[in-house]
């Protein structure tokens, strides 16, 4: 099974790398970019376990909670695929 997990930072904190790239691409003539949020994907493959899929699911929340994610400044949403 894989996950595809991606992190975003929440709308209320300030991105400088973003606004960077929005300079950026207007800098190349890019005009119709209003705004650019920067976010990480990652895609873990997992080993098949035998595992429900809520387990896997639980799996999942708790990387992002403990390592992947900045709870605090960012969110995360997730998908599987077998």
């Amino acid at each position: 099974m894989k996950a595809v997990v991606t992190i975003e930072l929440k709308p209320s904190v300030l991105d400088p790398q973003g606004k960077a790239i929005q300079h950026s691409l207007s800098s190349l003539g890019f005009d119709g970019v209003e705004d650019v949020r920067v976010g990480k994907l990652f895609k873990i493959v997992l080993a098949d376990g035998g595992q429900s899929r809520a387990d896997v699911e639980s799996q999942v929340r708790q990387m992002c909670e403990r390592l992947l994610a900045n709870t605090v400044i960012e969110n995360f949403s997730y998908t599987l695929e077998e």
